[in-house]
């Protein structure tokens, strides 16, 4: 083992990734198969934990595997343009920014449900009525 070698275990210290998801990162390919000891120890050098960063960091913003696949062959091959990482990254924020308008009408009906409710008696409960009501959406995609 080299000096610039990391067992597995130092991998994930070292890149906040747990071990289990670093080896499903190699199983389906975002990581590439680590080297071995003779022992057959996975070994990690600091490309691998650079890398490792780099999905750990794209997941915590929320984008899927099949965009951190293609930004991760994006950066392996810098010459190309940007266009395509452009594309992924503000698709991404057109999801968060229908997320937070979701939220924020789930926000919106709970205020109202909360003032409507401050007092008074269960028959008379918007909460109650509210929940009960299987025609409101509240931020989840209507049915087609």
């Amino acid at each position: 083992m080299r000096k610039s070698d990391f067992a597995i275990g130092e991998a994930a210290r070292q890149s906040g990734v747990k071990v289990p998801t670093i080896r499903y990162y190699e199983q389906i390919g975002l990581l590439p198969a680590a080297s071995r000891t003779e022992g057959n120890r996975r070994l990690y050098d600091r490309r691998d934990l650079d890398r490792l960063a780099f999905i750990r960091h794209a997941r915590e913003l929320g984008f899927e595997v099949d965009a951190i696949r293609t930004l991760l062959s994006l950066q392996d091959d810098p010459e190309q343009p940007c266009a395509a990482a452009d594309a992924i990254a503000k698709a991404r924020l057109i999801e968060v920014e229908k997320r937070i308008a979701s939220l924020n009408a789930l926000r919106e009906e709970l205020l109202r449900m909360v003032k409507k409710c401050a007092s008074g008696r269960i028959e008379d409960c918007r909460v109650i009525e509210t929940l009960a009501d299987t025609s409101h959406v509240h931020g989840r995609l209507a049915e087609a």
